[in-house]
C-alpha cells in the first residue's frame, strides 16, 4: 500500500517538437520552454487551477489531462490519494505542435510518482515512460519531454523505446507560432493511408542523416529534414505554416513544420535575428535551445 508524502510536490516539463521534417513519429526534441506544475494530497475532494496558455479551454475536474495522467500513475502504483490539489501555470501553447499534451501527460505521472513515499521503487522511470507513450498513443513528444533532448522512439513488439542522441551545442531553434491552432486529429487525418516506396526509402535516408546532422554536423540540416510524407499534404489545414516552411527553405534555412503543426521551427546559429525578422504578422517567435533535462522535480 502506497505512502503519500506531506506538502506540495513541483514538477517543470519541457515543450517538445515531434517529426522535425522526416523523422515521422520517430524523431523528437526537448525545447527550452517549460510548463510548472504543482500538486499535493488532500484530505478530500479535487481542486484544479490552471493559468497561462490554454487556461480558458480546459476543464477543472476529473477530465483535465493532468489529473488522468496523475490517476493512472497512481493506479500503476496500487493506490488513489483521497483528494488532490494541482495547480497549472501553462507557457507551452495548445494545440500548435509543440508538445502541450504530451507535457501534461508526463507531468502528471512524474508528479504522482513524486507524490508517493518510495515512488522510484514502485514505477520506474521506463515504468513511467510506457505509461505516458500508452497515454499519449505515441512516444515522439513524450520521449523527449520524459527524458529531454534528442530522442528516437518507437514501439517494438508490446513495448515502447526511447534512445538519447547527442546535439551539436551550435544547434539553436527559432518557433514561429502562429495566433490559430489546428488539433493534431484534424492534421493527422489528412495524411494518404499508402505512401509512393520512393518517397518511404527517401524519408528514411534522410531522417539518418538528421541524426548526423543534430549531433555534429549543421551543416547537413536543411538537406536532412527535406520531408516527403506529411508535410506538403497537411497544407489545406495550414496554408501559411507551409508558405512559411517553403519560403524558409529556399533561402537555405533548415525549417519544418513542428509537429502536427500549425507552428513552423526553423534550426539556426547563435546569431537569429534575421530569423525572427522572418517571423509573419501576428505570429509569436521564440528563440529557444535544446532543453537537455526532461521532466524534473524542482
Amino acid at each position: 500500500m502506497a505512502t503519500f508524502v506531506d506538502g506540495p510536490v513541483r514538477v517543470s516539463v519541457p515543450a517538445t517538437s515531434a517529426n522535425l521534417g522526416p523523422g515521422f513519429d520517430s524523431l523528437g526534441l526537448a525545447l527550452s520552454l517549460r510548463d510548472e506544475l504543482e500538486a499535493e494530497v488532500l484530505p478530500d475532494g479535487l481542486v484544479v487551477e490552471v493559468e497561462g496558455a490554454g487556461a480558458e479551454g480546459v476543464p477543472r475536474d476529473e477530465r483535465h489531462l493532468v489529473v488522468r495522467a496523475m490517476r493512472a500513475a497512481f493506479e500503476l502504483m496500487g493506490e488513489q490519494p483521497p483528494g488532490l490539489r494541482l495547480s497549472c501555470r501553462n507557457v507551452i501553447p495548445h494545440a500548435r505542435g509543440l508538445g502541450s499534451s504530451s507535457a501534461a501527460i508526463v507531468a502528471g505521472v512524474v508528479l504522482a510518482r513524486g507524490l508517493v513515499a518510495g515512488g522510484q521503487l514502485l514505477a520506474s522511470d521506463d515504468a513511467l515512460f510506457d505509461l505516458a507513450a500508452d497515454l499519449e498513443g505515441h512516444p515522439d513528444n513524450v520521449a523527449p519531454a520524459f527524458y529531454g533532448g534528442f530522442v528516437i522512439s518507437g514501439r517494438e513488439a508490446d513495448r515502447w523505446y526511447a534512445v538519447r542522441a547527442g546535439v551539436d551545442p551550435r544547434i539553436t531553434a527559432v518557433v514561429f507560432v502562429p495566433p490559430d491552432g489546428v488539433e493534431t486529429a484534424v492534421a493527422r487525418g489528412l495524411l494518404p493511408d499508402v505512401v509512393p516506396h520512393a518517397d518511404a526509402a527517401a524519408n528514411a535516408g534522410r531522417a539518418a542523416l538528421l541524426v548526423a546532422a543534430l549531433s555534429g554536423q549543421p551543416e547537413h540540416l536543411l538537406a536532412a529534414t527535406r520531408d516527403w510524407l506529411h508535410q506538403d499534404q497537411r497544407e489545406p489545414a495550414m496554408p501559411r505554416t507551409l508558405e512559411l516552411v517553403r519560403a524558409l527553405r529556399a533561402d537555405g534555412v533548415p525549417a519544418v513544420v513542428s509537429g502536427a503543426g500549425p507552428t513552423v521551427l526553423a534550426f539556426g546559429s547563435s546569431d537569429t535575428s534575421a530569423l525572427l525578422a522572418r517571423c509573419p504578422q501576428g505570429w509569436t517567435p521564440h528563440v529557444l535551445s535544446v532543453d537537455v533535462d526532461g521532466a524534473r522535480l524542482t
